[in-house]
């Protein structure tokens, strides 16, 4: 029976560590809870009054107004090559040789200075 009585004792003293940690595990979680919660709430708060702070969205007469003239301009790619053969086919890789190896020429419109 001392047997029985020495496990009882050690059960007893085990669980005493784990009932005063799950009171004060009892007594934190609801304060984070509270914690967590009152974040939200803030930072629904703080995006709210940011959001009315911004100007509202333009009204279609203060769009604004399509270019008369073009404004974008082609630029010649100096890298691309305007040949292509002449019956339409595709190129192969050994087709290609040594295209897009050499030294670019230099630039005709900028004076060298």
């Amino acid at each position: 029976m001392d047997v029985q009585n020495a496990v009882n004792a050690a059960e007893v003293s085990a669980g005493v560590p784990h009932a005063a940690s799950s009171g004060a595990l009892g007594a934190v979680l609801p304060i984070v809870a509270l914690a967590v919660v009152a974040l939200l709430i803030g930072g629904f708060i703080l995006s709210k009054r940011k959001h009315d702070a911004e100007p509202p969205p333009p009204r279609p007469e203060e769009q604004p107004q399509k270019p008369e003239g073009r404004t974008h301009v082609e630029q010649h790619d100096p890298h691309a090559s305007d040949r292509f053969p002449a019956d339409g086919h595709a190129l192969s890789p050994y087709e290609l040789k040594d295209h897009g190896n050499g030294p670019l020429p230099p630039d005709e419109e900028q004076p060298r200075g």
